[in-house]
């Protein structure tokens, strides 16, 4: 599909909108990025950003518990939000017609979020609950985004448990609340996205309507997480109880992608050339040729490419038997980093790569839901929102040489090694 013209404004309280119009389909969507995420939230409060979320969907300044949820599904529309290491979204998909709607939605918790005892309690359960199925007592649950980055990096903000500590999370209160909204949750830190069948004037008015008198407040300092890359190997193991296979996690530092994007891109294609598909470096090698895995994933990004600011983390994750060691793993990877770095990869593996990826893209933008999410979140992290629709002529563009560069500053000296026995203890 053809990129969107796409229509910038800023509220005077500072809330910067992005309108994306496409009459195609009568659907809209509507997102607002906030930018906060795990990263920012204080010790001694592991998972309060993710926590937060959760209170932001509780009823707010005109609406009372669950009326989000009933105003959003009688309409036919979805919702949801996420949390992330350097945002959180909430976001709706609705027919166009309810526009208004989702756009009032927005506005009043941004205003005013219901934040009770009550509801507090509520969600901290919730998202007890929540861990409790996706980590605690499900196989290689918060693998490995959970486990690696203790090893790979030494500060809270990048190393911490960004679902957070039972402890923790129940020492939450409403004071910690109050100040997180009032610091985190102002228009200035925000991006509102609109995508789908509107008109531009349409869509202005209705945003000046619902979100001009959202009262501005300062802009929070936004602090430099950035830390020094490792100066050795680091190893460390993690115990799971439910795990039927061993795993390896490896984790190496990624470019600054603000200021080094085409170094990051570089990262992006070499993953693609180790792991995507079946004709991929690794796949061919540790699957077919000399079955050492049962699945190998290699990636540019913890929560996927641009998804974070600096720094972030390039993996490469796989499931073998216990048979298997993890040095005979490390030493396959490394082998095939040596010769991507000594020759680059082929010109038919670039032209692989660039077309999966556009081919990809294309049919995620074909959502209306992700379409107005990667407008977001551009936007909020890289001041581009059109950086999400060029990203396939960037991925083309890719060379060799850089794929190369990109493949020799993997070392072996300065990456995190972390190992997860199979449950029993067989490695």
């Amino acid at each position: 599909m053809a990129a969107p013209e796409l229509h910038r404004f800023t509220l005077p309280n500072s809330l910067r909108v992005v309108l994306a119009p496409d009459r195609t389909a009568p659907v809209v969507g509507v997102s607002v990025h906030y930018d906060v995420g795990f990263r920012s939230e204080p010790e001694g409060r592991t998972g309060f950003a993710h926590l937060f979320e959760h209170l932001m969907f509780q009823g707010s300044e005109s609406l009372e518990k669950l009326a989000h949820f009933r105003h959003v599904q009688s309409s036919g529309g979805t919702f949801n939000g996420s949390t992330h290491p350097d945002y959180t979204d909430y976001f709706e998909t609705l027919p166009s017609a309810a526009l208004e709607r989702a756009l009032f939605l927005e506005a009043d918790r941004m205003r005013a979020p219901r934040i009770t005892q009550e509801n507090l309690n509520n969600q901290i359960d919730v998202v007890k609950e929540e861990i409790r199925l996706r980590v605690l007592n499900t196989p290689y649950g918060g693998f490995p985004w959970i486990w690696l980055p203790p090893v790979l990096y030494s500060t809270y903000p990048n190393a911490h448990n960004g679902y957070g500590d039972f402890a923790e999370l129940e020492q939450a209160n409403l004071d910690d609340c109050a100040q997180f909204f009032d610091t985190y949750y102002a228009p200035v830190n925000a991006v509102l996205t609109v995508a789908g069948d509107f008109t531009v004037e349409r869509a202005t008015e209705l945003v000046h309507k619902h979100f001009g008198d959202v009262p501005a407040r300062p802009a929070p300092p936004r602090p430099s997480f950035a830390e020094p890359h490792p100066q050795g190997e680091l190893r460390a193991v993690h115990e799971d109880p439910h795990a039927p296979l061993p795993a390896l996690a490896v984790g190496y530092r990624l470019p600054d992608p603000t200021t080094d994007l085409d170094g990051y891109l570089a990262n992006v294609v070499l993953a693609a050339v180790l792991s995507d598909g079946d004709a991929s470096r690794l796949q061919q090698r540790m699957v077919h040729r000399e079955p050492l895995v049962t699945d190998i994933s290699v990636g540019a990004g913890l929560f996927g490419p641009l998804d974070a600011r600096d720094p972030d983390t390039f993996t490469v994750t796989a499931m073998h038997t216990p048979e298997v060691s993890v040095d005979r793993l490390l030493g396959v990877i490394d082998d095939e980093l040596e010769k991507l770095a000594a020759t680059g990869p082929q010109e038919d593996e670039l032209a692989r790569v660039a077309a999966r990826w556009a081919a990809s893209m294309h049919r995620d933008h074909d959502r209306i839901t992700s379409r107005t999410l990667s407008f977001g979140a551009a936007e909020l992290l890289h001041g581009r929102a059109e950086l999400a629709s060029e990203l396939p002529e960037r991925i083309r563009a890719v060379t060799t040489a850089q794929v190369a560069a990109a493949a020799k500053a993997l070392r072996p000296d300065s990456r995190a090694v972390l190992v997860v026995p199979a449950a029993g203890g067989n490695q």
